[in-house]
């Protein structure tokens, strides 16, 4: 069996997002959207609260095909656990793909056995970032339906209300 994990933070998943995993999935066995806990960051969503939004997001996606994990540590070495034989990343722009290619060439000198495979967003979302609907979503945009799935937008709304309060993080508050 052939998996590949897509990895990020993924707060929130986006279309743009949801996208790149199906058409993975149309390469590979199996694909796990593995949420990545990263210290660094200051997401708006829980772990659990980010795999619960992608589950119900792939609910129409056959589940022996895409499943949803979370990893702490390096990707490489969450990689090697699972038995993924690839890495996908999404590239939406040019400016993409320098990061990109750092990524992938430290992955490879980590773990030269496993492939990066990054994977052209459609063009509809390449203007598309989970930051840029957080920054919407922020300042009382109720219009998302084309960027992230109505769940999404839902949990998005009780987070931020309408005119989006600022300071308001997963730690903050308990009903999404």
């Amino acid at each position: 069996m052939r998996i590949a994990i897509y990895p990020g933070t993924f707060d929130p998943i986006t279309n743009g997002h949801l996208d790149i995993a199906r058409r993975a999935a149309h390469l590979f066995d199996k694909v796990i959207v593995a949420v990545a806990v990263n210290s660094q960051k200051r997401p708006i969503f829980t772990v659990e609260e980010r795999k619960a939004l992608i589950r119900e997001a792939v609910l129409g996606v056959d589940h022996a095909v895409i499943a949803v994990d979370s990893f702490t540590g390096l990707t490489t070495e969450y990689a090697r656990r699972v038995g993924a034989v690839a890495i996908v990343r999404g590239l939406r722009v040019l400016t993409d793909f320098e990061w990109e290619l750092q990524l992938a060439l430290i992955n490879d000198k980590l773990a030269p056995d496993i492939e990066t495979v990054c994977l052209m967003t459609a063009q509809e979302h390449s203007f598309l970032s989970a930051s840029v609907v957080r920054e919407l979503a922020h300042h009382g945009n109720t219009s998302l339906r084309d960027l992230v799935p109505p769940h999404v937008a839902a949990a998005l709304a009780r987070v931020y209300g309408p005119g989006g309060p600022p300071g308001v993080g997963a730690s903050d508050r308990s009903d999404v």
